[in-house]
């Protein structure tokens, strides 16, 4: 059962965590899929090339099935899944964490990377805001030209999102409508009759 609202983050951050010398610095990012992914974890290499690892863990979409998780050299499950677990934790959604890490010359053990990575996952989730963001149901509509206006007005009377709109004489739109208020708003556009509406 998908909620009528998620939990994300809109900004980046950062936070710092050391421990015997290690220095872990987590980046959060807000992230809408795997490309989007790939961009943010690029930007932190080139921003720390000489982070002896980079580590990472993101989870995307209302279903809570996409998600991945990386030591990068770590010992396996020190890195990635303590990283997740703090995304999980606060119940995010649409977001990566990075922790680079530049080793000081002391060993730390697993116990000491789970923690390390645990720990520095923490700190930059507690400098995020986290937003709540209502989850939206895509419709494709098609509709007279005339319409348009009407249509216009029931899009931001209940705060739906165009994500794609073609003007001709006849108007197709691609409308994210809140979940909360989907039958309310499917129930108006209908009145407006000569409106089609295919869900996406």
């Amino acid at each position: 059962m998908i909620p009528d609202y998620y939990n994300t983050i809109e900004k980046p951050s950062a936070a710092e965590f050391k421990d015997r010398g290690s220095r872990f610095i987590a980046f959060s990012f807000p992230v809408k899929d795997v490309s989007d992914f790939k961009e943010k974890l690029a930007i932190v290499k080139k921003e720390h090339p000489k982070a002896t690892h980079h580590c990472f863990a993101y989870r995307i979409g209302l279903e809570g099935t996409i998600y991945r998780v990386s030591d990068d050299g770590e010992p396996s499950g020190s890195a990635g899944r303590p990283i997740l677990g703090q995304i999980d934790s606060k119940h995010v959604t649409d977001v990566l964490i990075v922790v680079a890490r530049y080793f000081g010359g002391t060993l730390l053990g697993v116990p000491g990377l789970i923690n390390a990575y645990k720990t520095a996952a923490a700190l930059v989730l507690q400098v995020t805001p986290l937003v709540q963001k209502p989850v939206l149901i895509h419709y494709r509509l098609q509709f007279d030209y005339t319409q348009m206006n009407d249509v216009m007005t029931i899009s931001k009377q209940f705060d739906c999102l165009v994500s794609q709109q073609e003007m001709n004489l006849f108007c197709s739109l691609q409308l994210g409508i809140p979940k909360h208020r989907l039958d309310e708003v499917l129930y108006k556009l209908k009145e407006l009759r000569a409106v089609e509406m295919d869900k996406l």
